[in-house]
């Protein structure tokens, strides 16, 4: 089978590159010591950040990962039930951090993230008793990564959040791809923060920076969260050089259309094959979800032919295939997922 010279990688949008407007910001950056709150840096980033998601503040930490579970923190107390979608990244990914750290017991609610999940929210909240976990956080994801790059609109939010709040639960957004999210339906960031205590963002997903995390709520939350990430080993010292490529990722949010523009000619492409599916269709952001089963490939050897013809991508289920596209995904890098994608399958046939 005859291979290509580069590789076009979708796997994931944790794997773009800093261009040369990036690295030569983090060349140029003013540094301090962010520990001591002396990076300007940092400071403009997190800043700014706030201003964007309507927050009081926030606080640049070194991963998606750890900014959830410094808002877990900093939201419960050991032995507190923390409410999760069962496919959400803080359940599914996530090392059972906040039950090793924490204390805490993940309590997964089936839909929360569908049209019912009001009522799955109402239905798996237990009355108070010696029995049970009390209840104190909800944690919603959105975009949704498993569920497809899923949105979940400022409204349903809101509502999620309302029936929440009737039960005294304090309220955190996992907000990895919230930029995602708002280019999407053509919204603020704002307006999918305004109804949650806290809210964590990736820069280094579908923005492009090579690293980091911002967690935004009031400054009283900050302050706290700040304290987490220091016991859990975040303070960075000079860490201005990585905050820079932060401020470029964030000034560029716009430029996910086209990788939503992408992902859905990829999509298109992809569904005139046969036997393949692709749900949700059309992608709504920048993953597109290939499902396999009726075109006789299991998702790992389907990965294997691409990986043959040069093209990198992820298994995500015995029949599904998730391909996620990136500010380093070009058109012709579509074209060829396209080509690829017609010799992997039609071999089948």
């Amino acid at each position: 089978m005859e291979t290509v010279s580069e590789h076009v990688d979708l796997r994931s949008d944790t794997v773009t590159l800093p261009d040369s407007e990036m690295r030569e910001a983090m060349a140029n950056a003013p540094v301090g010591d962010d520990v001591f709150g002396e990076d300007p840096t940092v400071n403009r980033l997190e800043e700014e950040a706030a201003a964007l998601l309507g927050k009081e503040a926030s606080l640049y930490l070194p991963s998606g990962t750890m900014a959830n579970l410094a808002a877990v923190l900093a939201h419960t107390r050991r032995g507190d039930a923390v409410l999760v979608d069962p496919e959400s990244h803080i359940f599914y990914y996530e090392a059972g951090g906040t039950s090793l750290f924490g204390g805490n017991q993940l309590w997964p609610v089936d839909e929360l993230h569908a049209g019912r999940g009001v009522e799955m929210l109402q239905k798996a909240i237990r009355p108070p008793n010696i029995h049970f976990a009390p209840p104190a956080l909800l944690c919603l994801e959105n975009t949704h990564n498993r569920r497809g790059g899923t949105v979940l609109s400022p409204e349903e939010q809101d509502a999620l959040y309302a029936a929440a709040r009737e039960y005294g639960l304090l309220l955190h957004l996992d907000g990895a791809r919230i930029f995602n999210a708002a280019v999407a339906q053509g919204l603020a960031a704002a307006l999918y923060t305004r109804s949650c205590d806290s809210v964590m963002f990736s820069l280094s997903k579908g923005l492009g920076a090579p690293a980091g995390s911002i967690l935004a709520g009031s400054s009283s939350f900050i302050q706290e969260a700040k304290r987490y990430r220091k016991a859990l080993g975040g303070g960075m010292r000079q860490i201005g050089i990585l905050a820079a490529a932060g401020l470029v990722a964030l000034e560029r949010r716009h430029e996910l259309e086209e990788d939503h523009r992408r992902a859905q000619e990829l999509a298109r492409g992809l569904i005139q094959l046969p036997g393949l599916i692709i749900d949700p269709y059309p992608p709504p952001t920048n993953m597109v979800m290939l499902h396999t089963l009726e075109s006789g490939l299991y998702a790992a050897d389907a990965v294997e032919g691409f990986s043959e013809l040069g093209i990198k991508t992820l298994p995500f289920g015995e029949h599904t295939i998730r391909l996620v596209v990136h500010r380093n995904i070009s058109d012709e890098g579509v074209e060829k997922t396209l080509q690829a994608a017609a010799s992997v399958f039609e071999r089948q046939r």
